[in-house]
């Protein structure tokens, strides 16, 4: 990742992790009703597994965001393009927000962020997500955006939060159906 992209809108700021944000990764991955829609973040989260995430982020070729409040200047959670595939013009990836900023619309900010960024600076065709069955929140959003399901990974993740076995339901989003 270009360490230097920064997306702005109009409450937030998506930027390259800081070592100076571990402390916030903590405050909202410590919570198990973060981790458990997520597959790769475990429970208990400590600042370890912070510095960790922060450092691996900083050494790949991806586009690992924070999301800062611009009020607070506070990371109050993070989203991503992975799996970049410039030849076929794809990619993948997720977001997550600290529970005490869930119903704001931060998500939804953020998310929308990262698509326009993903289809009009990247020039990707299409993008894919996932989300585990009981998450409504998640794929009702991205339904807003013109995301359409597409099938179900049978039993494809063990949650490091949680330790269940979920499936993973993929939905898809081609460029041309984006609901901006």
């Amino acid at each position: 990742m270009d360490k230097d992209v920064i997306i702005e809108t109009e409450r937030l700021i998506l930027r390259q992790y800081r070592l100076a944000d571990a402390s916030d990764l903590v405050e909202g991955l410590n919570n198990i009703n973060v981790t458990k829609w997520l597959a790769g973040a475990p429970y208990p989260y400590t600042k370890e597994d912070a510095l960790m995430f922060i450092n691996e982020s900083l050494d790949k070729k991806l586009y690992n965001f924070a999301i800062v409040l611009k009020s607070e200047n506070k990371v109050i959670g993070g989203t991503q393009l992975t799996n970049i595939d410039n030849f076929n013009g794809m990619a993948g990836g997720g977001i997550w927000i600290d529970e005490k900023y869930w119903g704001k619309g931060y998500g939804t900010e953020a998310f929308g962020a990262r698509i326009k960024y993903a289809f009009e600076e990247l020039g990707l065709r299409r993008l894919e997500n996932g989300y585990f069955k009981e998450n409504e929140k998640s794929h009702k959003m991205q339904l807003r955006f013109g995301y359409k399901d597409e099938g179900i990974r049978r039993k494809k993740f063990v949650s490091k939060g949680s330790g269940k076995i979920e499936d993973e339901y993929i939905t898809g989003l081609l460029k041309e159906e984006w609901i901006k």
